[in-house]
């Protein structure tokens, strides 16, 4: 609400009432302005300038998986270097020693890595987008996951942005009644007064509703008072409409002049502060009277409850004349001595699933900050409704915050209490969230305005309103939500750490089967070569890009495992890879399958009748049976990936509380995955290649068990552990 008259001062910028920013859009009322101000000096250009100056860093997955490459980068090119000299002092010559590094080295590293992360990443901005979250980067979807801190805007996200008639109050009545739950002259000629004093239109030739949001509600309000058809209360006010006195920002009321049977009703509404002292009658009861001080203490104290409510009040006042010509020219003349009718008050009602998610999100161990530029009131009032804060909830303004050192704003947040932030301006979001990051917080912010473009740039996850949102909110965050609803967050959220959780499975699975890949060659070389190689350079290849690689992916679709919002948000400093994971992969599950795939291997070379120092060379009698030995190692070592993918899927709880067959992308890979093993070991052309034969079926029977002897093994553990839980346990664990 915008006017022409002197300046105050004392009012910040940007409520000063005789400025008009670029970008502004008018919905009513005309003007003559003078620019004084353009481009980088307008309020626009200093919000671009925020912005553009607030530098987005790597999402907390993006520096974990540039962690974890060097890592195993590391330690595949340490173990492939420190394994080479060794070869070499077990008698092999430097070409079979080189080979023998190398194996080492492919059998180190995860070629899957990268593709299975994106997928998941890929599947997380799929699944987002159904429910109405757009996400533009895709390690976007992983910060999500890890979010330990929301700040929310109010109007859309945690209400449905859509003013409501909540309570009519005719002058007589001392409470407050909802629409329709006392019928009556009185609520009916309240509401008629207030819908033809309107300029709103429910339907307009695009088809949207256009005008005053609390002018719409009144329109809803006396639409459903009738049941008329839609349009026909618009219809019959612009019929009947004499003259119209636009609202004034100074004066806060508008009035309109109709014909109504016969009389000229002028028909007034505004702040109940600017109609009352306006009135000197009032009707009560169907009958006109004069309006008592006791009269105007009964409103006030009416107006104090309904504020301490955070409700919209306005007031609505008639006066009758004769004819059109007896209304004075003149405003103030005509708009006087007034008869008072009565209040109504109007909510913008909260979403009915937020209240939902804000209990999820307090189970996830988040907590949620109210950042919004409505009134203090307002906003308590709704984050009370909803959830946020609790009863002793601070509310701070955006004066308090400006007027606030670093130090106090950084211990107010340390107390881990939910705040409403109320009246705040864009260097406020912007400081707030920069706060909670110095605190090692992954903060999700939400915004809709140009004033927020900076603090969704800053923050770890921006997250800007697709409905009632501006291009440049969207343009500067990270994800948008095409419903406005904050719940979508709450499922955002639980997607980002199903993503996280599927990685760190993935690389669970892929870290497993790097002990049976290695300790053959460390059994060839620490026997000084008397124990031939179990397994090949290429037979490693097969497994890393051919055997492994489905499964590995069809992790990254696992669904959510029961409890996963029940977790603490993790630490922005929490390694993907850690201590448990692991032990979990290299040594439990990992030897496991090692004994395994070297007891078979033993299994075929002992029963041909091999002592230990035996020629296995090409032309030994012994030759065909090695041959047979690396096949079934080969084989033993697919057998128990297929253990592991099972084993893998949950970190704490039973594969039956997620369903063995849930996940058909699994089952799927590990179908490819034993025809692509059948093709190596039973196709001649790919047996020559790899050095495979075909295997007996009691070589078969003896592998046949070790799936489930790896998967019952793991499930055991996690048994074990659910009855002896220890905080902090990861995937690893």
């Amino acid at each position: 609400q915008r006017g022409a008259g002197p300046r105050d001062g004392t009012v910040p910028l940007l409520q000063a009432p005789d400025l008009v920013f670029s970008g502004t859009a008018c919905v009513d009322g005309s003007a003559r302005v003078l620019v004084y101000a353009t481009g980088d000096h307008t309020e626009l250009g200093r919000i671009a300038a925020l912005t553009h100056h607030v530098d987005r860093e790597a999402s907390p997955l993006e520096r974990q998986v540039k962690r974890v490459a060097w890592i195993i980068a590391a330690f595949a090119v340490g173990i492939g270097v420190a394994f080479l000299p060794l070869g070499m002092l077990a008698g092999l010559s430097l070409k079979d020693a080189f080979l023998f590094a190398v194996g080492l080295l492919v059998a180190n590293v995860p070629e899957g890595l990268l593709p299975t992360i994106t997928l998941a990443l890929a599947v997380g901005v799929r699944s987002l987008a159904k429910r109405g979250a757009v996400v533009k980067r895709l390690s976007s979807v992983e910060t999500l996951g890890s979010t330990s801190v929301i700040c929310t805007d109010k109007t859309g996200t945690l209400t449905q942005n859509r003013m409501t008639v909540v309570a009519l109050l005719p002058a007589g009545r001392e409470r407050a009644e909802a629409p329709g739950t006392e019928s009556g002259n009185a609520d009916e000629h309240l509401l008629a007064s207030l819908a033809r004093c309107t300029t709103a239109a429910t339907a307009s030739d695009r088809g949207q509703a256009s005008g005053d949001p609390m002018e719409l509600a009144i329109l809803a309000a006396a639409r459903d008072s009738g049941r008329p058809q839609e349009g026909a209360v618009e219809t019959a006010r612009d019929t009947a409409r004499r003259r119209l006195l636009p609202f004034e920002p100074a004066l806060r009321l508008m009035s309109t002049a109709s014909d109504v049977e016969g009389t000229v009703v002028l028909d007034t509404k505004g702040a109940p502060e600017a109609v009352l002292p306006r009135c000197t009658r009032v009707l009560d009861s169907g009958e006109t009277r004069e309006l008592t001080a006791a009269d105007r203490a009964r409103v006030d104290v009416l107006l104090d409850g309904l504020a301490e409510q955070g409700l919209r009040v306005l007031a609505a006042a008639d006066r009758c004349f004769a004819d059109l010509s007896a209304v004075p020219p003149d405003r103030g003349e005509a708009e006087r001595e007034l008869r008072f009718l009565g209040l109504v008050a109007f909510a913008d009602p909260p979403r009915p699933e937020v209240a939902d998610a804000v209990r999820k999100c307090h189970e996830a161990g988040l907590t949620i900050h109210v950042v919004t530029g409505d009134h203090p009131v307002t906003a308590t009032r709704i984050a009370r409704q909803v959830g946020i804060g609790g009863a002793g909830g601070r509310t701070v303004t955006g004066d308090e915050l400006d007027a606030m050192p670093e130090s106090e704003l950084d211990a107010l947040l340390a107390e881990g209490d939910e705040i409403v932030f109320a009246r705040t301006a864009p260097e406020a979001k912007l400081r707030i969230a920069d706060a909670l990051r110095d605190a090692g917080h992954v903060v999700a912010m939400t915004g809709d305005g140009v004033n927020d473009a900076p603090a969704l740039h800053r923050a770890d996850i921006g997250i800007a309103m697709g409905r009632g949102g501006t291009d440049v909110a969207r343009e500067a965050a990270t994800a948008v939500l095409t419903d406005d609803n904050f719940a979508t967050i709450v499922a955002a959220i639980e997607a980002g750490r199903r993503v996280y959780d599927n990685v760190r499975k993935f690389i669970l699975y892929i870290f497993a089967h790097a002990t049976p890949e290695i300790v053959p060659f460390l059994v060839f070389a620490l026997s000084g070569g008397k124990v031939p190689l179990p397994l090949t350079v290429l037979q490693i290849l097969a497994i890393d890009l051919g055997t492994e690689t489905l499964p590995a992916l069809a992790l990254g679709r696992e669904p959510s495992e029961p409890g996963l919002m029940s977790r603490p948000p993790r630490s922005r400093k929490e390694s993907v890879i850690r201590g448990d994971l692991l032990f979990r992969a290299w040594v439990f599950l990992g030897l496991i399958s090692a004994a395994l795939v070297m007891a078979v291997f033993f299994h075929v070379l002992l029963r041909a009748g091999w002592r230990p120092g035996d020629s296995t060379g090409s032309g030994s009698a012994l030759h065909h049976d090695y041959i047979q030995a690396t096949t079934a190692t080969f084989v033993g070592i697919v057998a128990c990936q297929i253990g592991t993918a099972f084993a893998a899927r949950t970190e704490h709880a039973s594969l039956a509380s997620v369903g063995v067959w849930s996940n058909r992308l699994l089952l799927w890979g590990i179908a490819f995955e034993v025809a692509f093993t059948a093709a190596l070991v039973y196709f001649p052309p790919l047996q020559h290649v790899f050095g495979t034969t075909a295997l007996p079926w009691d070589v078969l029977a003896f592998i046949a068990p070790f799936p489930f002897v790896v998967w019952g093994a793991d499930e055991l553990r996690r048994a074990y552990r659910r009855r002896t839980p220890t905080p902090g346990q990861g995937v690893g664990g």
